[in-house]
């Protein structure tokens, strides 16, 4: 046989850089959505960095009309921290005075919340649920003040003892605010609030008996109040005794 030609050469070649390409092409095709998909999740992951930074920086500056615009934008296909979103739009509407609307987002936060991320979201509801209170007894409804009081009162009891460790204070949304002396400052006021408000008119205090009725809002105070000093007494067990501090303090807290 002859030995192959020069133009048979540049033909074999071209035939091998043509199935070449052809390769690459249904390789580029193949990743494509691999690529998509990657650069989406950057891109999902920069932008819900920009809507939290920019919800917490304007909730911060009281512009809370951009913050829940800024956390609702969180709200879109958030599968990193799905608690987030709610707990940033209802702290931007506690901070608007849209009481309502404010613990209804949080109340959504709630059951989203992982481990320690519960912990902001209990002190906010709370703290909301109070305020409802302050507005009811503020209308003249003292009978729903005492109701709202005593649900802030329930959720600050109920709030895991480990938001009052130093890994909670670590994830705090604001470390330079002690979430256990907050938790103790929310437990003194509403307990306060809700004793002031279960003291019934001068004309109501000698009403008759009136049997078994189940129970009554004082049981329930005073159920909350067990719990509490339950609480405390292992605190200080645990600490070696407490500080004696008693400011009960007068007006509602802001949301963290």
């Amino acid at each position: 046989m002859s030995a192959p030609s020069q133009a048979d050469a540049a033909a074999a070649l071209l035939a091998v850089n043509r199935r070449r390409r052809r390769i690459r092409r249904w390789v580029a095709i193949a990743t494509l959505p691999v690529t998509l998909a990657a650069l989406l999740l950057v891109a999902k992951l920069l932008s819900m960095y920009a809507f939290a930074h920019t919800s917490i920086s304007t909730f911060v500056s009281g512009a809370y009309a951009e913050s829940e615009s800024a956390a609702r934008g969180q709200d879109i296909a958030n599968w990193f921290e799905p608690f987030a979103a709610p707990y940033n739009i209802g702290t931007a509407l506690g901070g608007a005075d849209e009481l309502g609307a404010s613990r209804a987002e949080l109340e959504r936060a709630l059951p989203l919340a992982q481990g320690l991320q519960v912990c902001p979201v209990l002190i906010n509801l709370s703290l909301v649920v109070e305020r409802q209170g302050d507005a009811a007894q503020a209308d003249g409804d003292a009978a729903r003040a005492a109701e709202l009081y005593g649900e802030a009162l329930e959720i600050t009891v109920e709030t895991p003892e480990e938001c009052r460790s130093e890994a909670a204070q670590q994830q705090s949304p604001q470390p330079n605010r002690d979430m256990s002396d907050t938790l103790d400052e929310n437990q003194r006021r509403q307990q306060e609030k809700q004793r002031q408000g279960q003291q019934p008119p001068p004309e109501q205090q000698q009403q008759p008996d009136q049997g078994e009725q189940g129970e009554t809002p004082q049981d329930k105070l005073d159920d909350i109040e067990d719990r509490l000093n339950q609480g405390a007494q292992e605190r200080e067990d645990q600490l070696g005794g407490g500080q004696g501090d008693d400011g009960s303090g007068g007006g509602t807290d802001k949301p963290w």
